[in-house]
């Protein structure tokens, strides 16, 4: 090979690393962005935690329900032109979202930001597998990814910090407008167009079931949470769930060209990885959410206040991520994400003693350790499942990990706001006792409450009762802490067991890389390991 071939080809491999990680930089913007700004938005709107739940999830929703579909139209009708659409509904969600004077308008600027993601994750992962062949090489650039990913999530809480210190909250959604139109452009330039080398057609059989699915689980979950579990509404929900999840597995059972190849789940490390990505986001997300929660109700503490024990958080997974993709040559990707994934149970257990007046330095290592943890496992996760599937299905793999991992996602601000609704309502009535307050007092809180959610209970005049009112809400916020705290602590060590279980190397049961084709088995690498 020429060099000047060579030198081309380097090129074309830094201008695609470049465009995914702008991409994916873009994709999580809105996620810490708006999730440190949930108590200035449910102040302003007047909304409740059910509908802060909604906020959460209208990003992510729409993403695990079309993630998968938007790998198929790349692989169809090709990747750039997706990444650049991607682009494109984006900046419609941002500038939704900007101009919202109502909760609802929040939720459709968040959904139209979702669909914008759904279409960038996996372009810019099956962007990288295309223009990196090389499984050994591509978990550097996966590595990398991994770090505009965290690092869209490190700086996320600050831009929003500032901007709401000086401006209105709205203006949170103004920096991905300009950042998804310029970097739109630049992909036109840049970019070469690419499809799957294998002849697929779209599976609207399996789209339409896999998105039922999801929006049906997580509505029931929210709304049983928010109201009761034995509502009518939420069973039928749960119920339409399960039918579709069944009827998904038909459908792409009998599909010749399915949306996700089942047939990709013989190969342990996918499975595992997927099961494992899923669970870990299920616990992070709804931390993320609760942790917002406790920043500015319990604390009183402003968004700029907020965004900066966040980033204690997302910094250290994104300096250590590029790291991260060399310590994978020499340890086993088992190690990496089983540890790190203890490393965040540890540092979820240790967040359960925080208290009111809790201070940053007491916070910000229990905050720090975390961040450690996810540093290590998350990059290792995508590298595993993208790594454990023959070339040409490496963008479905990504789009199914990615799907998962969303899925886990939209759960866990549900899970997690329901848990901590019904603690905090639970255990209010025994605080607000303790206060001294009078029946009548403690019935208006309580039908506050019951009514519009926790953060209704800051705007009842209440008079020389306020501040012993707000004591006992802080006080009931706490108790519902610790149960989020301590669900999510087990929710990571089950994924630490799932990873130590289903990674595990060749010679040790079943290998970890075995990929079914054609009725034979063989074994691919489990990560991207370069023995140089």
């Amino acid at each position: 090979m020429s060099a000047a071939l060579m030198e081309e080809r380097r090129d074309r491999r830094t201008a695609t690393l470049v465009m995914a990680c702008l991409g994916v930089f873009v994709s999580y913007l809105p996620v810490t962005t708006v999730s440190v700004s949930l108590p200035v938005i449910q102040r302003a709107l007047d909304a409740s935690t059910a509908d802060l739940s909604w906020v959460t999830t209208a990003f992510v929703l729409p993403v695990a329900a079309l993630i998968l579909t938007a790998g198929v139209f790349g692989d169809v009708h090709g990747r750039k032109k997706v990444f650049q659409a991607g682009l494109g509904f984006c900046a419609l969600g941002a500038a939704v979202g900007l101009s919202a004077q109502s909760i609802a308008q929040v939720w459709v600027g968040q959904a139209l930001l979702g669909v914008g993601a759904a279409a960038l994750l996996p372009m810019t992962l099956a962007l990288i597998s295309h223009a990196v062949p090389d499984p050994r090489e591509r978990g550097k650039y996966i590595g990398l990814w991994t770090t505009s990913m965290m690092g869209s999530l490190a700086v996320g809480p600050l831009i929003a910090g500032v901007i709401v210190e000086h401006a209105a909250w709205r203006w949170i959604y103004l920096l991905p407008i300009p950042l998804s139109l310029v970097t739109m452009v630049i992909a036109g330039r840049l970019l070469t167009e690419s499809r799957s080398p294998v002849q697929r057609t779209l599976d609207w059989p399996g789209q339409i079931t896999a998105a039922l699915t999801i929006v049906a689980l997580v509505y029931g979950v929210i709304e049983g949470g928010d109201g009761s579990f034995g509502d009518v509404q939420v069973i039928v929900a749960l119920v339409v769930a399960v039918c579709s999840v069944l009827a998904f597995v038909v459908c792409e059972r009998r599909s010749p060209s399915p949306m996700l190849d089942l047939t990709l789940f013989r190969s342990a490390a996918f499975t595992g990885s997927a099961l494992v990505v899923m669970i870990s986001f299920l616990g992070l997300i709804g931390f993320f959410f609760i942790l917002s929660l406790y920043l500015g109700m319990v604390q009183q503490l402003s968004t700029l206040e907020a965004g900066l024990r966040l980033v204690t958080i997302t910094a250290l997974p994104m300096i250590l991520g590029a790291g991260v993709a060399r310590l994978m040559r020499y340890v086993s990707p088992r190690v990496l994400i089983s540890g790190g994934l203890v490393i965040t149970a540890a540092a979820l257990f240790a967040l359960m003693n925080v208290g009111i007046d809790t201070s940053y330095g007491a916070l910000a290592w229990r905050l720090a350790l975390l961040g450690l943890g996810l540093g290590l496992a998350f990059p290792c996760i995508t590298a595993t499942a993208v790594s454990s599937v023959p070339h040409h299905q490496a963008g479905m793999a990504a789009a199914g990990n990615n799907a998962f991992r969303q899925l886990g996602g939209a759960l866990g601000p549900a899970i997690m706001g329901a848990l901590l609704t019904g603690k905090a309502v639970g255990t209010l009535p025994d605080h607000l006792a303790a206060a001294g307050l009078k029946d009548s007092v403690g019935r208006q809180i309580l039908d506050a409450a019951d009514a519009d959610g926790l953060g209704a209970v800051a705007g009842l005049p209440l008079g020389r009762d306020t501040g012993p009112a707000l004591h006992a809400l802080s006080q009931s916020f706490l108790d519902g802490l610790q149960l989020c705290l301590l669900v999510s602590a087990i929710v990571m060590l089950c994924g630490a067991a799932l990873a130590a279980w289903l990674l595990r190397p060749a010679g040790t049961g079943r290998p970890s890389g075995t990929v079914a084709s054609g009725g034979m088995q063989r074994t691919r690498p489990m990560v991207a390991a370069d023995p140089k």
